[in-house]
Parts: C-alpha cells; sequence; structure tokens
C-alpha cells in the first residue's frame, strides 16, 4: 500500500482517472440522444451528421463551461482535443440508434 504522500506524487492518480471516466459515459449518452432525436426527426443524410457534430458541440461546451471551469487542461489528460474529439465509438452509437429510431417512426413513410 502506498502512504498519501506517495500517492499524491505519482503522475496519474488513480482516483482521479476513475472520477474521469464519466466524461466518456456523458459524451455516450449524449450519442444515444442524438442519434434518437435524429432517427425520431427524420433526418438522412448530411443534415443528421450535421445534427451529431452540432450535439457534440453542445456538449463539450457545456462540460467545458460547467465541469472544467474552462481550464480542461488541469481536469482532463488531453486538454480541449480529448475534450472536443468525438470519438470512434460515439460515432457508431449515433449511427446505430439514429437508424434504429428511424427505422421504427418512418416505416410506413
Amino acid at each position: 500500500m502506498s502512504t498519501t504522500a506517495e500517492a499524491a506524487a505519482q503522475l496519474i492518480y488513480p482516483a482521479n482517472v476513475q472520477a474521469n471516466s464519466s466524461l466518456v459515459n456523458v459524451k455516450f449518452l449524449s450519442s444515444c440522444f442524438a442519434g434518437a432525436a435524429a432517427g425520431i426527426l427524420g433526418f438522412e443524410n448530411w443534415l443528421g451528421f450535421a445534427f451529431f457534430l452540432a450535439s457534440t458541440f453542445i456538449t463539450s461546451t457545456s462540460i467545458y463551461t460547467i465541469n472544467c471551469r474552462r481550464r480542461p487542461e488541469k481536469y482532463i489528460q488531453g486538454g480541449l482535443a480529448e475534450l472536443v474529439n468525438p470519438g470512434q465509438d460515439n460515432i457508431f452509437t449515433f449511427v446505430l440508434v439514429w437508424t434504429l429510431f428511424y427505422g421504427i417512426i418512418h416505416v410506413y413513410d
């Protein structure tokens, strides 16, 4: 077991890394809800992807102002670039939920 002085001296503090994993969860849920909204609204082609970029921007801006207090370098290892990066898995999740809800709602159009 390490003492508190050794834990404070570590470059990556495990408690903070675990707390930062909520950032991944927020971005994942944001892409799920954006995909559902895009499917329900019936967006097709580039309009749907523009909606994804807009939702990613709104989510990143909210995290930037509320959680990071306009200093993402202090709270996130990659800084602003990591905060704005949508992530490949979030794009796939968006497309999956988008097509699911589009198929359910607009099946007879």
